[in-house]
């Protein structure tokens, strides 16, 4: 079922050849095994993921900032390497975001964006202005025409319309908000995990750490998570990528992370915020 789901999302987002977006895999074809599997075969242009990527550079980071003998660096070799990050991983952000911003615009929710789910074509950083971020992993798409929102749901999009209503989004166009912005509190947590991950040391912060340190500890605000992250040394790399324009990146990931679904911003207004033009770089 995840499978054929994922084979009609992409089909219906290449229908037009056209208007291919160069932020979604590009899908070449699937195939059914006699025994009933169902294959999909998408472009190669990239083994590494965002995940691998804050990895990598969570490893470098103790490299260049650790202590020892893998202490080799000088200030001004981290101050470039620093600069080379922002602007990777803003490109990186802003790729993404096209991606989702796409989806949405053709009634496609991803439902399963997170740093696995974004395939890159390079980790080298010096090599940014090349970077082309790639959606993939649409098992769980759900399509948002109005005409499927009347219809009953299926088992892959019950869990979204069952939060939909807890909330009170009960008609077809409050579902497809709630859907949307849905999205777009996933694809905040994305810009989290880039924001801290990769400007930190390996093992100080993780996915599920820093979810539960915005969650649970400060209750989405994120003024006092700031608060509380410029008092750890090991987090004020972090905190100095989103304080670039005055702020900028904690103001685009509260407007992300709103806890109410009512307030957060479309793809498209994130793909044009200030923060993702890259003009602090």
């Amino acid at each position: 079922m995840m499978a054929a789901n994922e084979l009609n999302a992409h089909a219906s987002l290449q229908s037009n050849p056209k208007d291919v977006c160069p932020h979604i895999q590009a899908l070449l074809g699937g195939f059914e095994t006699k025994t009933g599997e169902q294959w999909l075969a998408f472009r190669d242009i990239g083994k590494y993921s965002a995940a691998d990527y804050a990895k990598i550079t969570s490893e470098n980071m103790s490299k260049m900032i650790g202590g020892g003998e893998q202490r080799l660096w000088n200030p001004f070799e981290l101050d470039l390497t620093i600069k080379r990050r922002r602007y990777f991983v803003v490109r990186l952000l802003h790729g993404t975001m096209r991606g989702l911003s796409y989806m949405h615009d053709n009634d496609r929710l991803h439902q399963s964006l997170g740093p696995a789910s974004v395939v890159l074509n390079t980790v080298v950083e010096k090599d940014a202005p090349y970077l082309i971020p790639r959606l993939r992993d649409l098992a769980f798409s759900v399509d948002i025409r109005y005409s499927q929102l009347e219809d009953r749901p299926n088992i892959l999009s019950e869990g979204l319309w069952r939060r939909a209503s807890v909330v009170g989004a009960s008609s077809p166009l409050e579902r497809r908000a709630f859907g949307i912005a849905d999205d777009i509190y996933e694809a905040g947590l994305l810009f989290a995990y880039l924001a801290f991950v990769p400007f930190c040391e390996a093992g100080v912060m993780d996915s599920i750490s820093l979810r539960r340190l915005l969650e649970n500890t400060f209750q989405l605000d994120l003024q006092a998570a700031r608060e509380y992250c410029s008092a750890d040394d090991r987090l004020l790399e972090a905190v100095k990528f989103l304080d670039l324009g005055d702020g900028a990146g904690w103001e685009l990931l509260q407007a992300m992370l709103n806890r109410d679904y009512r307030g957060r911003p479309i793809a498209e207004a994130v793909v044009n915020h200030r923060f993702l033009s890259g003009t602090f770089l």
